[in-house]
């Protein structure tokens, strides 16, 4: 780890050229902090965006049982650092994550003191771990989840990740499958609580004018949403080979990752498309056979424009993305064959009629087609809708569980304003 960090610094500064946030404070990766911080904060690491939105779910609860609670919030991703970035209150500091090194761990556990360290889903490293047990700073997984990919590496890798695993003083699974799996891997894991995202609640205005979009469109709008790189290709490609399904629908792609934006408009125009993207629209939606939704927190705006949607991720080898936001919404998804990193709540979306899976994106299209304008689809929105209220419940469990875990060591006290 410590030969490869020229390496690391290459990188940055490559990604950098794409996403200016990358090159924010990098010294901080290695260690190496400005100032000093008051110890204490309870630390939340969430790698990126998905991530960080499941530890909004989670400080908000975190707030309501203990006001004045002061938080650090570390990352790894430029889009996950801007996201936490909002998430911040008086008190509250934010840092990336450091660089799995004993020396720059050990520097940043040092510099911010935390009472206790919460890491959101997947995010485990060795000599983290390690070091936080060393200094007796409780740390914890929480919405966790491993899938039985991620089980087969973690396995291969067993001298290093069983350690890390064995080293955490709590882990709180999101199914009874992901807790098996965890256990397997090397972890105790405490409770199953279920999937923090399941509590957000969908912004209201935004998916109110997304409603008001769809209405007044002349052609039902088919999403494809949080698509991944090779997707977008395979989607241009089956409207080419079918014109009559390009014509039948308003088309909105929302690619997963904010870099992609310019590259995946530039494809539809190849592919002989107009284009209307987003950030260009001062009103309502600017007419083009594709519109391509170019920005971030929106993705209530774009599911009430939708009235069906397909689902990133899951149309490549890649896991798929989370439909839980698609069903809090009320939009029907139809979904590819790869959703293992979601795989009990695709499985329960679909068992709800709430969901839709197909073996191809061309089979996608069309059902997704056929849906937008069957009447199905509204009993498959209510059963989304259903299904979306059915789970919550998750943050206040974690929340008192975190709480719990950090007690009497926590510099706020829980009257504090």
């Amino acid at each position: 780890m410590r030969c490869v960090q020229p390496l690391l610094r290459r990188k940055l500064r490559r990604r950098g050229e794409a996403e200016p946030g990358y090159l924010e404070a990098i010294d901080e990766r290695f260690g190496r902090y400005q100032g000093s911080a008051a110890p204490g904060r309870l630390w939340i690491h969430a790698v990126s965006l998905g991530e960080t939105r499941a530890a909004a779910i989670l400080m908000q609860a975190l707030r309501r049982q203990q006001p004045g609670l002061r938080f650090l919030l570390t990352h790894g991703t430029a889009t996950g650092r801007a996201e936490g970035a909002k998430l911040l209150r008086n008190g509250d500091l934010q840092s990336w994550q450091p660089w799995d090194t004993p020396r720059a761990v050990a520097a940043f556990l040092h510099h911010f003191a935390p009472a206790a360290g919460v890491l959101m889903e997947t995010e485990l490293w060795p000599n983290l771990a390690a070091v936080c047990r060393e200094r007796g700073i409780p740390l914890a997984l929480a919405n966790a989840r491993l899938s039985d990919k991620s089980l087969r590496q973690s396995l291969r890798l067993a001298p290093l990740s069983r350690p890390a695993y064995a080293a955490l003083a709590a882990v709180w699974a999101q199914t009874e499958a992901d807790a098996r799996r965890l256990a397997q891997a090397g972890a105790t894991v405490q409770a199953v609580y279920g999937n923090l995202k399941f509590d957000a609640a969908p912004d209201a205005a935004q998916l109110e004018r997304g409603r008001g979009w769809r209405a007044s469109s002349t052609l039902p709008v088919v999403l494809f949403a949080s698509s991944r790189e090779g997707e977008e290709a395979q989607l241009l490609r089956v409207l080419q080979a079918h014109p009559d399904w390009a014509q039948q629908a308003q088309w909105l792609l929302v690619p997963r990752h904010p870099q992609r934006f310019d590259e995946v408009a530039a494809l539809a125009v190849q592919a002989g498309l107009t284009v209307s993207r987003r950030s260009g629209w001062s009103g309502e939606p600017v007419a083009a056979s594709l519109w391509i939704g170019d920005s971030l927190g929106e993705m209530a705006l774009y599911y009430g424009l939708a009235g069906v949607a397909l689902l990133g991720g899951s149309f490549e080898p890649l896991g798929g993305q989370n439909l839980i936001e698609a069903a809090a919404c009320g939009c029907p998804v139809v979904m590819g064959p790869h959703t293992f990193n979601f795989a009990e709540a695709a499985q329960l979306s679909e068992g709800a009629g709430a969901a839709l899976r197909v073996a191809t994106l061309e089979e996608g299209v069309q059902q997704a087609l056929a849906l937008a304008t069957s009447e199905r689809r509204e009993a498959m929105a209510g059963a989304a809708l259903r299904f979306a209220a059915s789970h919550r419940g998750a943050a206040d469990k974690t929340a008192t569980a975190v709480l719990a875990l950090a007690a009497g060591r926590l510099s706020v006290p829980a009257a504090a304003g």
